[in-house]
């Protein structure tokens, strides 16, 4: 008999971050006071202005299908976007609006990958990049960092990883899940590397306006020609203007591989959402003192948080300089008990934490690094203050 679940499929594992959001959530709506550090979406409401364009797009009938590629003004507006805020001339054929930054990485891993092609991961990694690797028929192949560095990787330990079957570098900066953030110089030493090898790099920006301590990102496009003509660039709206269920991700391409991406989408899922696409016209097109308000709230938080970690003996909380994520580093107490539960890994620490405490956190070794767990500050300072005290509480009862 043959199998009924396709073979492609068994390679997948399931997303810890969705699983542990869902069971807090399930928890709190019990009546249990959960403090969560779970998933990564901004606390914010969608600005006013971007749901008053959702609400006219809607009275002004514009619920019908769109180009596969998106909307023709929207695509232009994100060529204007590119061009302001990273210094990159594109044609609206080379932008490809999709169901998010997740729909938009999918696509590019589509078009590119052959089976049996590698793919560099620096790890920490978001933990949908290698099951999208592997769902396309790549390999992923990590990239260990330090946490010395901030958990970045040097353009010396890519050459290194680079075999001839490296075909893609998945490239993410600022970092979910660690924050980090490389700048202008580190970025272009690594596209030096990527030139030389010939490789392809997909760059997932999606938090670029989310950065902390005067750092800068730089696009690994705008390196050169020859480097843009080796990048796709992915970004978004869900990060930078709260816009997570609104479900708009774009990318940028050179012509060949954006005119496969929009033959494959225009079967997979045809055009994004028309009416999310109106609102984020507008968002693109919209001052952005909003978003520096709430750039601005999350700095505080990462400050409060790093500042509480501070006081905790046996962890240690890596100094992000973008996103809103802390990787707490929690490898120093594994070996001892809770109870009568031993603390052996990531999960482990993360499921006797949520247990005992009702706190919720990410355990790392969804991003390959199960020394840490992962800590979002996207929820109020009062709540930071509340989680934290509450691990305080758990590492100090460890024996």
């Amino acid at each position: 008999m043959n199998e009924r679940i396709a073979k492609r499929m068994k390679s997948i594992s399931p997303s810890l971050t969705l699983a542990i959001s869902a069971k807090a959530k399930a928890m709190k709506a019990a009546g249990e006071p959960v403090v969560s550090f779970g998933v990564g979406e901004p606390d914010f409401n969608t600005p006013e202005n971007i749901i008053a364009a959702a609400k006219a797009a809607l009275d002004q009938g514009h619920t019908k299908y769109t180009p596969s590629s998106g909307l023709l003004p929207l695509r232009k507006a994100i060529c204007e976007k590119f061009k302001k805020d990273n210094g990159l001339d594109y044609e609206p054929s080379q932008i490809i609006v999709s169901n998010g930054a997740k729909h938009s990485i999918f696509n590019a891993c589509y078009a590119i990958l052959d089976e049996g092609d590698e793919v560099i991961i620096p790890a920490p990694y978001w933990l949908t990049y290698p099951e999208v690797v592997k769902v396309c028929g790549g390999v992923p192949k990590y990239l260990f960092c330090k946490k010395e560095n901030k958990f970045k990787f040097s353009a010396e330990e890519l050459k290194a990883a680079i075999t001839p079957k490296t075909k893609m570098l998945i490239f993410n900066s600022p970092s979910n899940p660690t924050g980090a953030v490389y700048d202008e110089t580190e970025v272009r030493a690594i596209a030096k590397v990527c030139e030389e090898a010939g490789i392809f790099v997909l760059s997932d920006e999606i938090y670029e306006k989310l950065c902390y301590n005067g750092v800068k990102p730089f696009s690994i496009a705008a390196c050169s020609e020859k480097m843009k003509d080796l990048t796709i660039t992915v970004n978004g709206v869900s990060k930078s203007y709260a816009m997570t269920g609104w479900r708009i991700g774009y990318l940028a391409a050179p012509k060949d591989v954006a005119k496969a991406i929009d033959s494959f989408q225009s079967h997979a899922t045809s055009n994004a959402s028309s009416i999310s696409q109106y609102a984020t016209l507008e968002a693109l097109n919209s001052p952005e003192e909003e978003m520096e308000k709430m750039v601005a709230v999350f700095d505080g938080r990462r400050k409060k948080i790093l500042e509480l970690i501070a006081g905790i003996d046996g962890v240690q909380g890596v100094e992000p300089d973008g996103a809103f994520y802390v990787m707490l580093v929690v490898g120093g107490v594994y070996g001892k008990k809770y109870g009568d539960k031993v603390i052996d890994g990531s999960i482990a620490f993360a499921d006797a934490l949520l247990e005992s405490e009702k706190v919720a956190t990410i355990p790392g070794i969804s991003f390959g690094a199960d020394d840490c767990v992962r800590l979002s500050y996207a929820l109020s300072e009062a709540d930071i203050e509340e989680g934290l005290a509450r691990i305080k509480r758990f590492v100090e009862a460890l024996s």
